[in-house]
């Protein structure tokens, strides 16, 4: 199937799933491979045409984030030289709707880890309690369920590389498998009202909130603040700071929840509604300049 895109609002797929939003896609070819829930699929681009296989046009569009507007997203995020120039070398990257079970698990094995070591070990999570799929050859596996995470011992979890991970993600898998999590209650509700609630769950911080909540529940006013944002904020940002502010949080190697908040604050406030869109493009382009 295809999907003709528009010219006026534009869609990049290799920076969409390059930007570190997302860890278990992979390229063949010309064709970029992922698992989403219990299912496969394959997707290309040609210029303005998006061709895939074994999902509907729907669900690609859901996906991708093909229905936000991003001309107008630039217009209100686009409040100095250095996001728009961030936004000008990555034009056509959006922000994924990931299943959020997966994002949240995810994100909460990707603290203090490099992009590579998190899609190890999701992959590693994902071929011992997932179920392996064939697709054009290739083997891939479904993220596992809450059921089977709950139910995996601990030792198990950290044998897929997990380190003390492992007992976040365990206990996180008891509570959702127990108590139950709608997400779609999560998507419904406010920014702070979800962020609340993740919060609840062990592993989860501010940052692993605010990435969930950005990358899989559509909240794009959610601003996650790592090492790559904090330092952008240092660089460009610093003027909107305490001068004593700005010379603590930079000798430090971590920020305080109390620190981390000022920063996705004035992320939220700066930025306006769109501040997600502003994150990724600058977390983006500022690894990219190395």
């Amino acid at each position: 199937m295809k999907i003709q895109l528009s010219p006026s609002c534009p869609f990049n797929l290799d920076f969409t799933l390059c930007c570190g939003q997302t860890f278990r896609w992979d390229k063949h070819g010309e064709w970029w491979y992922g698992v989403v829930g219990d299912r496969v699929f394959k997707v290309c681009q040609n210029g303005d045409e998006l061709e895939f296989e074994n999902v509907g046009a729907d669900f690609v569009k859901d996906y991708f984030g093909l229905h936000d507007d991003l001309p107008k997203i630039f217009l209100q995020i686009t409040k100095d030289k250095y996001v728009e120039a961030a936004v000008h070398k990555f034009k056509g990257l959006r922000i994924l709707r990931q299943d959020p079970w997966e994002c949240l698990i995810s994100y909460i094995c990707a603290t203090y880890k490099s992009i590579s070591a998190i899609r190890h070990m999701l992959f590693n999570l994902s071929r011992r309690f997932g179920e392996k799929v064939c697709f054009d050859s290739y083997s891939f596996y479904t993220f596992p369920t809450s059921a089977r995470l709950a139910k995996a011992t601990a030792v198990e979890l950290a044998d897929c590389g997990l380190g003390y991970r492992a007992k976040y993600v365990s206990e996180t898998a008891r509570m959702v498998y127990v108590n139950g999590l709608e997400f779609e209650d999560l998507r419904k509700a406010t920014y702070d009202e979800a962020k609340r609630k993740l919060l609840d769950f062990p592993g989860v911080g501010p940052k692993v909130a605010d990435c969930i909540l950005l990358f899989s529940l559509g909240k794009l006013e959610a601003f996650p603040v790592d090492v790559w944002i904090r330092r952008v904020i240092l660089r460009y940002y610093s003027r909107h700071f305490p001068s004593e502010f700005v010379k603590r949080i930079s000798g430090e190697k971590s920020l305080s929840n109390s620190e981390y908040e000022k920063l996705n604050l004035f992320g939220r406030k700066y930025f306006g509604e769109y501040a997600g869109y502003a994150q990724e493009y600058l977390y983006h382009y500022e690894r990219m300049q190395l």
